[in-house]
């Protein structure tokens, strides 16, 4: 498995852990952003952290069934896990603002499901898509990210495994740091997409 340091290497190195003025999805600012997208835009590095990732992902949950990821960034994070672990995945899409099973996709009830992200951060995607399994009566095994950035301040309430953790600190707007202040913010997410 990948250590902290060589996890958060691989960030910088493509690029997907960046610096400057950014709005969060929760609408809080940042002086950094993830952007797994960019780390899984290069397929050895992405393979790499993913491995490592489902090495930790089987360590801790046994009896998975089924992946479910939300759209838009942990589809393709999703996908490369059920890859490596040899399991069925499927992803949850917006539709009026709410998460739906789209694409003919199905929850089997009784089934065990890992939820399975790119960044974790306040977990409202998460719990948006543990609600779909509840609702189909399955059950959640927990759920797993590249990068959990939460600070143990999610409202998940399950396990959460994930390659690496972040400390990224956060502002209110009426609270930003001067620093912050002179950068022009940028909205990077794909929650209103």
């Amino acid at each position: 498995m990948l250590s902290s340091e060589e996890s958060l290497k691989i960030l910088k190195e493509t690029k997907a852990l960046i610096e400057g003025h950014f709005i969060l999805s929760s609408g809080l600012h940042s002086p950094k952003y993830v952007q797994c997208a960019q780390l899984m835009s290069k397929p050895s590095q992405a393979a790499l952290i993913c491995q490592s990732l489902s090495k930790k992902i089987k360590s801790e949950f046994n009896d998975i069934d089924l992946i479910l990821s939300p759209a838009m960034g942990g589809i393709i994070v999703g996908y490369e896990i059920g890859k490596l672990m040899g399991i069925e995945t499927i992803f949850s899409e917006r539709v009026n603002g709410e998460f739906q099973l789209r694409r003919d996709f199905k929850i089997k009830k009784g089934s065990n499901v890992l939820i399975v992200e790119d960044v974790i951060t306040t977990g409202k995607s998460s719990i948006e898509c543990s609600n779909l399994v509840k609702f189909n009566k399955a059950n959640i095994v927990g759920y797993a990210c590249i990068i959990d950035r939460s600070n143990d301040k999610t409202q998940i309430k399950g396990k959460i495994i994930s390659q690496i953790k972040l400390n990224i600190p956060t502002y209110k707007k009426e609270k930003l740091p001067k620093e912050l202040i002179s950068i022009d913010p940028v909205k990077p997410g794909s929650r209103n997409l």
